[in-house]
């Protein structure tokens, strides 16, 4: 289901919430979390709000905040404070008797919108006529629950920004191909880690129905789905050269979603968790310009004030989605579950539900 189609089977917050001063938001949501206690968890993404980040019960990113709403056994309701796909993934993970909820129903994810099932199913087809039986699907956990499903059907697994390269490894074992959705970079930047070289890479656009690559086919080895981050994509490589001109001594750190242009010329790359744990271990003093989300980077700022942090892009802004989900709706959201009315409600059938674990589980399995 795209995030269209759910937006119409849920209701909307009331207006009136806006006007709302953030002291009486903040103390009306204390005063929730305080009334329903172990009985309500609140995961928080690394690129929420401050305003949001203060209720969140945990933090981290999309996979790691589902395996903890997983472990919790005790809370009747999941508030999750994130992107629709993040929310499905918890769904998945968590009991029958546990209701997840999204507090805003159009926060999605653009680059798990860039691949729909007929997109995939059509591009599946016209793929094995051209390669035979010799692809394996992956896909980015920043997918919708029915592509997860697509990828475990079809003896595929997911992967993350952290354990993109040993997945990769692993389906290499299993057929000569890959099919990588829904993201090109970080398919890409995996790969190339990998030694494979970027012309044995095709990139397959959905909306025109065909593979972008001049390169002979049998010497194709990973096919890249036409999607990407429209947050990353928007650091580039004159942002890095203006940087280098500037302060020569600043190491640069960007997130694998980044275009391979840019992954190459910094000093380093890796997952959210790599970034926030690179800089917290970074010695006082030392500067770095970091590529992604600017709520996490503005965090990092205010976290490590004996290091001078900024963002590669100075003109980049928050993720536009992420940030639906703001201080009124979470407290809207929590409203709603306390008059016994929750919207929003997030349920994935059992028929996806039942393959998507199938890729979730395999790419646990393997790393």
């Amino acid at each position: 289901m795209s995030i269209l189609d759910a937006m119409k089977q849920f209701e909307m917050m009331p207006d009136h919430y806006k006007g709302l001063s953030m002291g009486e938001m903040e103390r009306r949501v204390a005063a929730i979390k305080e009334k329903f206690g172990s009985r309500l968890l609140i995961p928080g993404h690394h690129y929420q709000k401050d305003e949001v980040i203060q209720f969140a019960d945990q933090t981290g990113d999309s996979l790691q905040l589902a395996q903890m709403a997983e472990k919790n056994k005790d809370a009747e309701y999941i508030v999750f404070c994130g992107v629709h796909f993040m929310a499905e993934t918890a769904d998945m993970l968590t009991g029958a008797d546990q209701t997840v909820i999204l507090p805003d129903m159009r926060a999605g994810c653009s680059m798990a919108d860039m691949a729909d099932m007929q997109q995939t199913n059509r591009a599946w087809e016209k793929l094995q006529h051209i390669f035979g039986d010799t692809i394996i699907p992956l896909t980015y956990v920043n997918s919708t629950a029915e592509i997860k499903a697509f990828v475990g059907k079809h003896g595929g697994a997911t992967v993350t920004s952290s354990n993109a390269k040993k997945v990769l490894e692993w389906a290499f074992t299993q057929k000569k191909r890959i099919l990588f959705l829904p993201d090109q970079h970080l398919g890409r930047n995996t790969a190339y880690e990998l030694g494979i070289p970027l012309e044995d890479m095709a990139v397959w656009d959905p909306i025109q129905d065909q593979l972008e690559n001049e390169a002979e086919h049998n010497d194709i080895k990973v096919i890249l789905w036409k999607g990407h981050c429209s947050v990353h994509e928007k650091f580039t490589v004159k942002n890095i050269n203006d940087l280098r001109e500037r302060d020569s001594d600043i190491r640069i750190i960007v997130h694998p979603e980044c275009s391979h242009e840019v992954v190459m010329q910094s000093d380093d790359s890796g997952s959210t968790k790599y970034i926030i744990d690179t800089i917290s271990h970074a010695q006082p003093g030392s500067k770095w310009a970091i590529g992604t989300e600017m709520n996490l980077v503005q965090r990092l700022i205010q976290e490590y004030p004996d290091k001078q942090i900024e963002s590669l892009n100075p003109d980049m802004c928050p993720c536009l989605t992420m940030n639906r989900i703001d201080l009124p709706h979470l407290l809207w959201s929590l409203e709603q579950i306390e008059k016994g009315e929750p919207a929003g409600v997030i349920k994935v059938p059992k028929v996806i539900r039942d393959d998507a674990l199938l890729a979730l589980n395999r790419m646990l399995s393997i790393t």
